[in-house]
């Protein structure tokens, strides 16, 4: 298929590159440094090759989430994405660009993602997982009260919210411990944002601002299997849920996340998010650099679903989340 969109697409600055180290053995590190640091040469080859028009990028993780000081964190921000704006600007037809924001506090975090979007034309913000203020244990979820006036300028904004993720810290990771290989993209990376995501869902966010619109990568990080379920466990006792939220976590997954196929290039998983959220609510993305352009095209592109929901989301439904020009 030509014309496809990706929005899970990843870059770095110098201050965050060694953020991505050992994510890859050390005879790979070059491959993947160089490809951090790349935007208009071999990935836009690859690209054409492979029929991507566009890319929506991001910092890479877990960067400015992961700086326990605020002002630094904030700074880090800004650099990249002064310098990503920058980018986007000689490329414009086929780059876009997401927000690094600092949510260690929300007050600059408000600050930050309107000037992305109003000055610099940014799509929406990319935000690493919990972000650490002030001390390495201090982790912040953005269900808690101090982001709700952060939620209500996402959705004055309209700004599609890419909640991407990080591992979790070492004191909260016992269930790892010798067993690294279940960290990063294997397990943990899934977990911890799907247990955000839920708190999200969970905490009454939805209730008080409905029109946000929050987007999780690698197709729903395991939510979709497991939607039913968390709704009705125990269905044959009767009781209120012990959430604030005044719905089903369902309804709020169907009506305020969309999903993309980044980083998991199964057609069984991809019908089954299709069954749950809808083919309009699912978005092509590759995870580039950490993923291969040609695999993730090369799947799709054969991918057992209808040619009109290939159209879908492969294209038509991020220049619609993303309010990118129609041809």
């Amino acid at each position: 298929m030509q014309g496809k969109i990706g929005l899970e697409e990843h870059f770095a600055i110098p201050d965050t590159l060694m953020d991505s180290a050992g994510f890859v053995p050390d005879d790979h590190w070059p491959e993947l440094e160089a490809r951090l640091f790349d935007i208009h040469g071999k990935r836009l080859e690859l690209m054409d090759k492979h029929g991507m028009e566009m890319m929506i990028l991001s910092l890479n993780a877990p960067a400015v989430q992961a700086i326990v000081d605020p002002v630094k964190a904030n700074e880090i921000a800004r650099r990249a994405n002064d310098y990503l704006a920058e980018q986007v600007a000689k490329r414009p037809d086929r780059f876009q660009a997401f927000a690094a924001l600092p949510m260690q506090d929300p007050d600059m975090a408000i600050r930050e993602l309107e000037r992305c979007m109003k000055d610099l034309g940014m799509r929406g913000a990319l935000v690493n997982g919990f972000s650490q203020a002030n001390s390495p244990e201090n982790c912040l979820y953005y269900d808690m009260p101090q982001y709700w006036p952060f939620w209500e300028v996402v959705q004055k904004l309209d700004a599609p919210f890419y909640l991407h993720p990080r591992n979790p810290i070492a004191s909260w990771a016992q269930i790892y411990e010798g067993h690294s290989w279940l960290m990063g993209p294997t397990w943990a990376f899934g977990q911890e944002t799907a247990v955000h995501a839920l708190r999200l869902m969970g905490s009454g966010l939805f209730d008080a601002y409905p029109g946000l619109k929050v987007v999780l990568g690698h197709m729903g990080e395991g939510l979709p299997f497991s939607m039913w379920r968390v709704d009705n466990r125990n269905a044959w006792v009767k009781t209120t849920p012990k959430y604030k939220a005044k719905r089903r976590i369902a309804d709020y997954f169907h009506e305020n996340f969309w999903l993309t196929t980044s980083g998991n290039f199964r057609t069984q998983t991809l019908i089954d998010a299709m069954l749950e959220i809808g083919s309009d609510r699912i978005l092509f993305s590759t995870d580039w650099p950490f993923e291969n352009v040609d695999h993730a095209a090369d799947w799709f592109d054969t991918a057992s679903i209808s040619e009109a929901d290939r159209v879908k989301i492969g294209r038509t439904n991020a220049q619609k989340l993303f309010k990118l020009t129609n041809e």
